[in-house]
């Protein structure tokens, strides 16, 4: 299925919060591509019924990618603890009265642990990343997938703009994104078929 309109979007997502019990949204696409704008705007729009909970607060600490060799790939998928975000969305299906997530902090590149409360009575988790159609042990425990896609030179341009507003030279996230980010859209724009929804806006 296609959805180009936010509208179908936003109603797909509260028909889901409202089927009973706590359902997970699973929302994916490259970087750049729009899926954090997407799963913002749902969130927003559901209010007390939804929460927003992110695949990047799994991304790996800078000295631990330092350790291990990785810190100039920093985004490709064996920098994020996959384990850990998969144990997140099968306590988020649980009965705690409140779960703690971590959120990743963009303009320290950390990521913060306990940032994000969600409390049992929310009926809808909105969790956005790049790999969450790739590593196979996460669609399973999502309810609903969807894969944002947009223009590529759209992307591109979102991207450069992203690096620069958190410090980097223009040459410099230029050469990342088309290093490193580039690289992983790439890997990330295998698993589109694999989403329930695909998205384009």
């Amino acid at each position: 299925m296609v959805v180009e309109d936010l509208n179908v979007l936003v109603e797909r997502a509260r028909a889901l919060a409202a089927a009973g019990g706590r359902r997970i949204l699973g929302i994916a696409g490259p970087p750049g591509g729009g899926k954090s704008t997407v799963a913002r705007t749902v969130v927003a729009e559901l209010g007390d019924d939804a929460r927003l909970v992110p695949m990047d607060g799994f991304h790996l600490a800078q000295a631990e990618l330092v350790r291990l060799g990785r810190r100039d790939r920093m985004g490709a998928p064996d920098t994020f603890d996959a384990g850990g975000y998969a144990n997140l969305l099968r306590r988020l299906k649980g009965e705690e009265e409140v779960v703690y997530a971590p959120e990743f902090r963009r303009e320290i590149e950390e990521p913060i642990a306990g940032a994000i409360a969600v409390p049992r009575h929310v009926p809808l988790i909105v969790t956005e990343g790049n790999y969450l159609l790739l590593w196979p042990f996460i669609p399973p425990l999502l309810d609903e997938s969807w894969y944002v896609e947009t223009d590529e030179e759209l992307r591109l341009q979102r991207l450069i703009q992203r690096h620069i507003e958190y410090g980097k030279t223009p040459e410099y996230a230029r050469a990342w994104v088309m290093r490193s980010d580039q690289r992983n859209a790439e890997i990330i724009a295998t698993t589109a078929s694999r989403a329930d929804v695909l998205v384009r806006l």
